[in-house]
């Protein structure tokens, strides 16, 4: 039997048990050279801990900007003398528009009541005393949105509408009795999308960044090894074998410090959200269990990942015949 043979059948031999082999192996290596397994912990956790920091705190920043635009509405003011029968009308052919969630009636006096809460200062209570009991403020239809982004379209929509301009608080320019803050709109939409953008473009270049570090430590700590992997290549050992051990250790090492990030978030987390709640009691902080759940998760499968990919692109260079 040739040595070619013998040297196939031993490595069959040895598939069974490379997985096994390759966890005592990778244990055994992380026990001998602790400080430099420590590195490699502290910097996938810290890599997985600003990754994890950003995609919850982009995650609660689309939560505020969401809450934020669903506060976006149309006010149709009306006219004092609109007969209340073709106002109803006009409110349930609006509710039956597809872009429309609700559609509410604000009398003349919920308006005033609205202003003085809104401008609760001296100034607003004598405006409002200088009246004489006269309510100069028209009575509107408000207008909430399925997307708020449609805002414009429905608001143009509106004053196009020959039935609303019969009701309209000025029938001859519709337009003058349709409001939504345009500008404060616009501006609104342009900032949360830069805010969804740079979020998103910061945890792509976060990742890369984790990866590259997280594949320089690997491989610092594979080529204080490469003697022995020259010792296992020339007694036969194949590629896979050899690679075992390493891309265990690699998923061992992020596997705990994604765990340690996981609990630093979730700690850190825990002794932020009552601050921020007590400090801006206007703002939720609340965030979905399996928006957290799934933030988690991924940073568990992304570490893992990592720590095998860079395992294995680090082990290249020593293993080209």
């Amino acid at each position: 039997m040739s040595c070619a043979t013998k040297r196939g059948e031993a490595t069959v031999s040895m598939m069974p048990s490379n997985l096994g082999y390759s966890i005592r192996e990778a244990g055994q290596h992380i026990r001998r050279n602790w400080s430099t397994c420590l590195g490699a912990i502290v910097t996938i956790f810290l890599s997985l801990f600003v990754i994890g920091v950003f995609i919850l705190g982009s995650s609660l920043v689309s939560n505020l900007v969401g809450s934020v635009e669903d506060r976006v509405t149309i006010q149709a003011f009306l006219s004092d003398g609109a007969d209340r029968a073709a106002v109803d009308a006009y409110q349930s052919k609006v509710l039956g528009w597809s872009n429309v969630e609700s559609v509410t009636y604000k009398s003349k006096e919920e308006a005033l009541q609205e202003y003085r809460e809104t401008m609760s200062n001296r100034n607003a209570e004598d405006a409002v005393a200088a009246l004489d009991g006269q309510n100069p403020v028209p009575a509107s239809l408000v207008i909430k949105l399925d997307d708020p982004k449609q805002v414009e379209t429905t608001a143009n929509q509106i004053v196009a509408d020959q039935e609303f301009a019969a009701i309209a608080d000025t029938p001859e320019n519709a337009a003058s009795s349709v409001q939504y803050g345009k500008e404060t709109v616009d501006r609104l939409f342009s900032v949360t999308n830069y805010i969804r953008i740079a979020a998103a473009v910061l945890i792509v270049l976060l990742v890369f960044v984790a990866f590259v570090f997280i594949n320089n430590t690997i491989r610092l700590a594979i080529t204080a090894r490469r003697r022995e992997i020259g010792i296992m290549r020339l007694v036969g050992a194949s590629n896979s074998f050899i690679r075992g051990p390493f891309v265990a250790e690699g998923a061992i090492e992020a596997l705990v410090g994604s765990v340690l990030a996981i609990v630093s978030l979730q700690v850190g987390w825990n002794f932020l959200k009552p601050q921020l709640s007590n400090s801006l009691q206007f703002l939720s902080f609340e965030l979905k269990p399996q928006v957290v759940i799934g933030c988690y998760v991924s940073l568990v499968l992304l570490g893992v990942v990592i720590g095998l990919f860079g395992s294995a692109i680090a082990m290249r260079r020593y293993l080209k015949v």
